[in-house]
This record gives C-alpha cells, structure tokens and sequence, in this order.
C-alpha cells in the first residue's frame, strides 16, 4: 500500500441512486424531510422537479463502492475508523449516477496495523461538482 501513496486508484463503475434506495434510508434514519421522499411535490416545488438524495446516503454509499476501487487480501482484516473534511458540494437527485475515485494519502503505522487514509470524491455523472468529497480512514490488520 505505502507504493501506492499519492497515486489516484481506479474508480468505481457508476451507481444509479433510486427512489427505492432514498426511501429506504429514510426508513432507516428516520430522516423522511419531503425533499428526499415525496415524489409529487419534488415534482413541484425542486428546480429540477425531483426528490435529492440524502448526503449521509451518498456517503453511506462509499463502502460499497470502495470495494471496486480496492480490495483487502483475504489474510487481512478492516475496519472503518473515520472521516475528516467531509463536505457535499452538489446534490445527488434521484436516478442520478455516481461512482467513487480515491487516492490514498497516506499509510501510517497503529498498533499491530495500519492506518490508510484516503482522499475521496464521489463524482455525479455529467456535473461541474462532486456529490460528496471526504478524507476516509481505515485500519487494516494481518488477522
């Protein structure tokens, strides 16, 4: 990993964000605000005409997406341990497509393990802004 320090890794394929999914987040957190859930006054009163998704969505999505851009030998184990900067200059609105690039900014030696952190933006297909960009960090440990 330290050989990869500063290098821009191969970003995900593209995820369309669905109403299903922004729904089901809603659930989840309980955070139901009309921009996200109601499809009919989105429709009305959005500039686009549709419903956004949650920005904890868009950066709840990361994980799923990192493991395209890299996976852990299967000797290794890990663990989120947090963020730093995090920041979500554009919307992601439903039926949007986003994808993960990252570039890992350093490797530092925790404990028994290793500390990773990572520069990472979560691109919108076709904006001028990134849906979410945040430094992510994780540890990794030779189980």
């Amino acid at each position: 990993m330290k050989a990869a320090v500063g290098q821009e890794l191969t970003p995900s394929t593209w995820l369309r964000v669905t109403q299903d999914r922004i729904d089901a987040f809603a659930r989840v957190t309980g955070d139901d605000q009309w921009i996200h859930v109601d499809v009919e006054r989105a429709a009305r009163e959005m500039p686009e005409g549709r419903t956004i998704a949650h920005g904890f969505l868009t950066l709840s999505l990361i994980p799923a997406m990192r493991r395209e851009v890299w996976l852990l030998d299967s000797s290794v184990r890990g663990i989120n341990y947090g963020l730093d900067r995090v920041r979500f200059p554009a919307p992601v609105l439903v039926g949007d497509r986003i994808r993960l690039r990252q570039t890992l900014i350093s490797v530092e030696s925790f404990g028994s393990g290793f500390k990773l952190k990572f520069q990472s933006t979560v691109d919108i297909e076709g904006a001028d802004k990134p849906a979410c960009v945040a430094e992510v960090l994780a540890l990794v440990y030779e189980q």
